[in-house]
């Protein structure tokens, strides 16, 4: 099933569909369906043609989703790139932004890169 261009999985409850559209996430997907007045047990295949057409008017008229909210991002962070703002310096070097310990645990934003001399080591070879 598509809604606003995306394909969304058709075996699971349609409030756990919904957030595989960039920009729902869980309790704003739970929101939407209440507010379309369907069931939240009903499966996304399951879903009528009314019911579709009441998701998608809330989702367009409500949230910001998919490319808009992409760009928006995107342009929030190149604005902090072009002021020259801390922040914005974090992003350039590609380190963690809002604050978190570099000495260790950054190795998500930074890949799994170990920058002391014995890390990543072969080991010795053994005596013959």
């Amino acid at each position: 099933m598509r809604i606003i261009g995306i394909n969304i999985p058709d075996n699971k409850k349609i409030e756990y569909s919904l957030p595989y559209i960039f920009g729902i996430g869980l309790p704003v997907a739970k929101q939407i369906v209440k507010m379309a007045k369907i069931d939240p047990n009903t499966r996304a295949k399951d879903l009528t043609q009314p019911e579709i057409n009441r998701l998608r008017e809330i989702i367009e008229k409500d949230y910001k989703i998919e490319g808009d909210l992409r760009r928006e991002i995107m342009t929030n962070i190149k604005r902090l790139r072009e002021l020259q703002i801390y922040r914005g310096s974090r992003h350039i070097r590609g380190l963690p932004v809002r604050g978190q310990r570099t000495k260790t645990n950054s190795r998500t934003r930074r890949g799994n890169v170990r920058r002391t001399a014995g890390s990543g080591r072969k080991p010795a070879a053994s005596p013959t």
